[in-house]
């Protein structure tokens, strides 16, 4: 009896911030503006055109930002893990802070390097006289494929430096003395070991990404509508809250769904 008086109070807490809440945008996205209680916000919103692109822009940079980060995060990890160089146990501890950045000030940074009127663009004009920079990628899909990527990779760094901790090095060592190079060696012993970890950042990722805002607002990318911006924009634009509602429960939905995936995966892999 005491444990359960004693999970009553956070259970409560949790219930009353998030759980009501939940259940408010669930009953509003069935309030249309005409009043009553209908499917029709449902039906309007699944209809919509901008709803079908926002959810393919949201799969495609999601899938695409998480393809990136295991790539790059794979090959950093084994930079770090296995070339030895001065500052890798620096570079390491950065990357454990690196994590508590918020998205939006990564995207600053990159907005003041290749941004309109950033660094990049600032000194091609200075060294060639020419009136504008040639970098404008920023404002279009691949720059916020590009800044998801910088900001996820260590989300999948950090488990893959984890599981080469235990990686018996004395594998390595015999694969090397017998005459195997440093690809096979990479693909036959080091890949293996770290497949559980690629899928548990991987899919971490993939969730991360799915629900990211600060990332697609700050970048202010022309035509790029995710799941995320287009709860803010029917919200808090087009003041259409069954509409912004319905979506947030899709997104919401999908987001449960992944990160049940997410569950399975971690346990699988002993996380």
């Amino acid at each position: 009896m005491a444990p359960l008086l004693w999970a009553l109070p956070p259970v409560a807490l949790l219930a009353l911030v998030f759980l009501y809440p939940l259940a408010l945008v669930v009953q509003q996205s069935f309030q249309p503006d005409t009043g009553g209680t209908s499917v029709q916000p449902y039906v309007d919103v699944f209809a919509s055109h901008a709803f079908r692109e926002a959810l393919w822009t949201t799969v495609w940079l999601a899938v695409a930002s998480t393809a990136g980060c295991l790539v790059l995060g794979f090959v950093l990890a084994l930079i770090i893990a296995f070339v030895p160089f001065p500052g890798a146990r620096a570079v390491s501890r950065f990357i454990d802070v690196f994590l508590s950045f918020p998205s939006f000030l990564i995207t600053l940074a990159l907005l003041f390097i290749y941004g309109t009127v950033g660094m990049a663009n600032g000194l091609w004009t200075d060294v060639t006289g020419a009136g504008e920079g040639p970098f404008r990628f920023l404002t279009t899909p691949w720059g916020v494929l590009l800044a998801e990527i910088t900001y996820f990779t260590p989300f999948v760094v950090r488990p893959l430096l984890a599981a080469f901790s235990q990686l018996d090095t004395a594998q390595l060592e015999a694969a090397s003395s017998l005459g195997a190079r440093a690809p096979r060696i990479v693909r036959q012993i080091i890949l293996p070991e770290a497949l559980p970890a690629l899928a548990v950042g991987g899919s971490l990722v993939l969730v991360l990404c799915l629900n990211e805002f600060g990332i697609v607002l700050f970048t202010g990318a022309k035509g790029v509508t995710t799941l995320p911006t287009l709860v803010y924009s029917k919200a808090i634009l087009e003041s259409d809250y069954p509409g912004a509602c319905v979506v947030a429960v899709v997104n919401v939905l999908i987001s449960v769904g992944l990160y049940g995936l997410y569950r399975v995966v971690s346990r699988r892999a002993g996380a």
